[in-house]
This record gives structure tokens, C-alpha cells and sequence, in this order.
């Protein structure tokens, strides 16, 4: 056969080959071969916990139009949710970053509060306006009004120019030591040890044990922030078929599912329920066990500083109380035949401490909340609107300290009876 037939019949052959493939789709397995989004499957949330900057992992993006892409060609390869779990929950974070305004690339703990400012606030306004778009968010809007009392810890905490300071702690242990001193040495060691540590060691603190403890807290909202958020928008974009496959993803345990059974289930009783169940995700699975090591830390800075926080603590919710006249210090004592009692309008308990803190919330937060939405809407609505800057600043320690040490003066009482 001459040169010039065989190339005529490898022409025809090729021309053969490329019809019986665009006729039968031949040429698809070559394709179906590449990973849906590679790169993207089986990746661990390294940062699921946010004590550090970004998002989830570093390898996925932060754009929730390119994490879309990869996410829906995942689920029409019929990938297992499991496999694309950490790009799930990134995804939805991500949509909550962008309508919140936070740019989760710079949202880092560890450049302290100065650099997470306006994201402090940005979070507790998010959580507001979950609220405030669908009234059986009940957790958002109670997350958003104790916000409040948080955020104006951390404030409390700067000085003008924006510098750690530590001398709002020095001037409550100040205050609190002043107030003690009527008490009988005797009796005053049987008041709690965190009460004597606030009024000891509260005036040692230094401006760096402070800005540890700012770190602690910025690392706890960021991590509700991280497990809270992407539910919240998976439900209000995709209802409960959205939170089916974060479950199916292993992102929600059986408890958060009900929860949002309740939110869609919408009757008194099941949003009141919905409410419980979230406060608990967030106080006993979210930050347990960050509190747990704050209280832990060496030199007892950590409990010195959060039981500070819970004396200082004014929540925004209306009908709700402040830890001191919720769990109010009372010890008694056998002296010398007498019977002798104090009591004071200061915690009993310290906010770092989970069984403590969650009586406080289930008891106190959790019933003034549901009864401010759903027994008192007229006085609901406008608070849930207020500006986080307004509500901040009625809850200024440094503001109410000079009310506070008064109260407080007038409030200790030491009495004793003979028998």
C-alpha cells in the first residue's frame, strides 16, 4: 500500500474514532476519573476550635462563590456528606462571615483585642439579626443582648488609647477587699476562695495577665461563633433538609437536630425547648472545656479574672438578674460560742465553672429571655434593635463601679448570734 493510501486511511479512521465518540459518549469515563474537588474531601477542621486566624483549614478557600463549586460538585458525584464535612461547614461559615462583614482571614485570637474589635461587635450584631429576620431564633437574640455584658468586659479592659489595662481589676478587688474588712478574720476565711482571691490578687494582676485572659475569651467567641453560625444560615437558606445533611456530615449531634426540629416546628413550647438545647450546645460542648482550662491556668490569674467578669456581669435582658443577687454570697461560722453570718451581693459561684455557670443560664437567662419574646413582644422589639454600642455602653463596669462599691458598702451585712 503507497504512503499516501495509509495516511488517507488513518484520516478515515480518526474521522470514525471521533464520531462513535461524540455519538456514544466513549470518551466520559477519561473524565469521571478526576476527583470532583480535589483538594477539598476528607480535610480535618484544624481550627474548628478558633484559637487561630482564618477559617476551618487553610487549604480551602474563604469565598463562599468558590467553595459553592466544589461543594455541589461534590454532592452530584454522590460523594458521602462525611467525606466533604470541614468543606460543608466551611461553606456556611463563610456565607455567614460575608453577612455578618467579618473578613475571617484577618479574625485572628492571637492579635488580641485592639485587632478583633470591631468583630467583637460584629458577632453579637449577627447574632441580633438572626433574630431579628426570624423571631424563632430565640438563641440569637439572647446570645446578642448577653453579648452586651461581654463585649463591655473587654472594654472595660482597654484604656483610651486602646492599651491593655489592668486597673478596672485592681479597682474591683480594690472595692471588694475595702468591703470585707468588717468581716471577722475567721469568718472571712470561710467566704469563697474565689472571693478572697478577687479581693487578694486582683490588685496584683498585671496588664499582661489581662491581655492573656482577653486572648481566652476572643478564642471562646470565635469558637460559638464557628460551631453557631453555619447552622444558623444552613437552616435560613435551606430549612431542615440543609441541616439534614450537616448532621449526615457529622457536624450535629442528635440534640442540635432537635433543636431545629423545634425551630421548625415553631409552637411556645418547642421554640423555649429549641432555646434550652442550643444554650447547652454552646455552654457544655462549644467552650467546656476552653473554660475549663482558663480556670486551670497556673497562678490562679484565670479565676481570679473570670470571677471578675461574673461580679462585673449586668446582663441586657430584661427580668434577668445579676450573678450576686442571683447566687448571693452567704457563709456562716461557730466562733467562741457564737453563730456568726455574712452575706453579700457577690457571686457564689464563678462563670468559669460549668455546672455553676449553666444553673445560672437554665435558671436566670434562659426564663427572662423566653418570657421577654413571648410574654413581652412590645418590649422585646425595640431592645433587639438597639445598637450592640448602645447596650455596651449602659453596661460599663467602669461606668456603674462608683453604684457598684456603694451597693455593695451598704449591702455586706456581718451578723452574730449567741446561742
Amino acid at each position: 500500500m503507497s504512503a499516501r493510501l495509509l495516511a488517507r486511511s488513518a484520516r478515515a479512521a480518526a474521522t470514525v474514532s471521533l464520531c462513535v465518540t461524540a455519538a456514544f459518549g466513549l470518551a466520559a469515563p477519561a473524565q469521571a476519573v478526576s476527583p470532583p474537588s480535589p483538594g477539598y474531601l476528607d480535610l480535618p477542621a484544624t481550627n474548628w476550635d478558633g484559637s487561630g486566624g482564618g477559617g476551618l483549614n487553610t487549604q480551602l478557600p474563604t469565598d463562599p462563590a468558590t467553595l459553592l463549586r466544589s461543594l455541589d460538585a461534590d454532592r452530584a458525584a454522590g460523594v458521602a456528606p462525611r467525606r466533604y464535612s470541614t468543606l460543608l461547614h466551611q461553606y456556611w461559615l463563610t456565607v455567614g462571615a460575608q453577612r455578618s462583614g467579618i473578613d475571617l482571614n484577618r479574625w485572628d485570637p492571637n492579635r488580641g483585642l485592639r485587632a478583633n474589635l470591631d468583630t467583637v461587635n460584629k458577632v453579637y450584631d449577627n447574632y441580633l439579626r438572626y433574630q431579628n429576620a426570624d423571631p424563632r431564633l430565640y438563641w440569637a437574640g439572647m446570645a446578642g443582648l448577653a453579648g452586651a455584658s461581654f463585649a463591655s468586659g473587654f472594654l472595660d479592659l482597654q484604656d483610651v488609647g486602646g492599651v491593655v489595662a489592668a486597673d478596672p481589676v485592681h479597682r474591683l478587688g480594690d472595692a471588694v477587699g475595702n468591703a470585707l474588712r468588717i468581716v471577722p478574720t475567721p469568718l472571712g476565711m470561710r467566704l469563697p476562695a474565689d472571693v478572697r482571691a478577687l479581693a487578694d490578687d486582683g490588685p496584683q494582676l498585671s496588664s499582661a495577665d489581662v491581655e492573656w485572659y482577653q486572648r481566652r475569651l476572643l478564642t471562646m467567641q470565635k469558637h460559638i461563633y464557628v460551631d453557631m453560625v453555619p447552622m444558623h444560615e444552613a437552616y435560613l437558606a435551606g430549612g431542615m433538609p440543609a441541616v439534614d445533611e450537616m448532621a449526615a456530615a457529622g457536624l450535629l449531634d442528635d440534640n442540635a437536630v432537635q433543636a431545629w426540629r423545634d425551630v421548625a416546628a415553631g409552637t411556645p413550647a418547642d421554640l423555649s425547648d429549641a432555646l434550652v438545647r442550643m444554650a447547652s450546645r454552646e455552654q457544655n460542648q462549644i467552650v467546656a472545656d476552653q473554660w475549663d482550662v482558663t480556670a486551670a491556668d497556673d497562678g490562679h490569674r484565670g479565676r481570679v479574672l473570670a470571677y471578675a467578669t461574673t461580679v462585673a456581669a449586668e446582663p441586657a435582658i430584661p427580668g434577668s438578674h445579676a450573678p450576686g443577687i442571683f447566687d448571693p454570697v452567704h457563709t456562716s461560722a461557730e466562733l467562741a460560742g457564737s453563730t456568726w453570718q455574712v452575706s453579700a451581693p457577690l457571686p457564689a459561684f464563678n462563670w468559669a465553672d460549668r455546672d455553676a455557670r449553666w444553673r445560672y443560664i437554665a435558671d436566670d437567662l434562659v426564663p427572662a429571655y423566653r418570657s421577654l419574646i413571648q410574654d413581652h413582644p412590645g418590649q422585646a422589639q425595640p431592645l433587639l434593635h438597639t445598637p450592640l454600642a448602645t447596650l455596651v455602653a449602659q453596661e460599663r463596669i467602669l461606668t456603674r463601679l462608683p453604684s457598684f462599691t456603694a451597693e455593695l458598702a451598704r449591702s455586706l451585712r456581718v451578723t452574730r448570734s449567741t446561742r
